[in-house]
């Protein structure tokens, strides 16, 4: 069972991975360079990408989470690489409530000069989660090393 458990754990935590960094390095700039100066075809394109995807990702979060206490709970040696991994995830987790709850609402309604801030912050924000993430993966890598 634990092998099924251990790759789910981390087959969910790289499509994660790969999802933000594919949002963040390939579509977004794919975005910019295709609208040009078309800001606001722009910026409805990409909240249209965005919406409903909150829910999924919540769900994801809590599968990740849930099945990583699951490894832990099997296997508790080098437990402190888990408990490393499990403050990552609930850093990015903090990140990503932000993102959806607060910074997207921003965005959507705001001014046209608003836009480039909000824009910056957001690449900020997704830029950091995906350090968190990734190292959160690093990490469960390392443990199976172990």
């Amino acid at each position: 069972m634990t092998p099924i458990i251990a790759i789910l754990h981390a087959g969910l935590a790289a499509a994660w991975v790969g999802g933000m960094a594919y949002s963040l390095f390939v579509v977004q700039p794919k975005l910019k360079k295709f609208f040009g100066p078309d800001e606001d075809s722009r910026e409805m394109l990409t909240a249209t990408i965005a919406s409903g995807n909150r829910w999924r990702v919540v769900g994801l979060i809590a599968v990740i989470a849930v099945s990583g206490l699951l490894l832990l709970l099997l296997d508790s040696q080098d437990w402190w690489i888990h408990a490393v991994k499990a403050v990552l995830l609930l850093a990015a987790t903090g990140i990503f409530w932000y993102v959806s709850w607060r910074h997207w609402p921003r965005r959507v309604f705001a001014l046209p000069e608003e836009r480039p801030a909000l824009q910056n912050k957001l690449r900020l924000l997704a830029t950091t989660m995906l350090v968190l993430t990734s190292a959160s993966f690093a990490l469960g890598v390392l443990a199976a090393q172990l």
